[in-house]
């Protein structure tokens, strides 16, 4: 991974500018994960626009996403997602922030693969559940047991948040220090020789 003094900050934004040519950065992993705070740090930095694909669908739908799990079911609701997600990526260089379970269509992880460069902001149970409980806005964890149904999501999710292009770190750290991550790790992958693996940067 680059060193993160200033001129190398510099030359590491520039660097993911220069590669990224017209593609979005998609943040995807877990609820808690710090997608939406990161990534308006991280499109700050990179002097890119964000948006955000929940308040996007919510825009669309006129109604919060809880409310769509509890009128329309999780299906509905990533239907919508997929839609949002593909007039999302069509409108070229920006910072996304995705929900969590944006990679459970097949269809939805081939277009981001295809049209974006994804980045898995991964964070462990522990720091996850703190993060999730202290608003009680999470439809899928409105269950019995809130901290068992979030390690099922997890098992169940990370194998697919592996798939993504690059792999950074969330950690109780300021939101501009791993904003500097990712755009240090974005740097390495869109500069690495073809065939090169990404290792996680954290």
């Amino acid at each position: 991974m680059r060193h993160k003094t200033g001129e190398s900050r510099s030359e590491n934004r520039r660097a993911v500018l220069a590669g990224l040519k017209g593609r979005p950065i998609v943040l995807v992993g877990m609820m808690g994960a710090g997608k939406t705070t990161v990534g308006k740090r991280l499109a700050s930095q990179l002097g890119l626009g964000f948006v955000d694909s929940d308040s996007e669908i919510e825009t669309a739908a006129g109604m919060a996403v809880s409310e769509i799990f509890e009128l329309h079911g999780e299906s509905e609701f990533r239907a919508g997602e997929a839609r949002v997600i593909a007039r999302i990526l069509s409108e070229g260089e920006r910072v996304v922030a995705t929900g969590g379970g944006v990679l459970l269509r097949q269809e939805t992880r081939d277009l981001i693969k295809r049209d974006g460069v994804s980045v898995w902001l991964k964070a462990d149970a522990d720091l996850l559940f703190e993060r999730v409980s202290r608003r009680d806005t999470r439809p899928l964890l409105r269950t019995a047991n809130p901290r068992a149904t979030l390690e099922k999501l997890i098992e169940e999710r990370y194998p697919l948040y592996a798939t993504a292009d690059v792999t950074v770190t969330s950690t109780e750290v300021p939101h501009d220090k791993v904003a500097e991550q990712i755009i240090a790790a974005l740097a390495d992958y869109l500069t690495a020789p073809a065939g090169a693996t990404q290792k996680d940067e954290a």
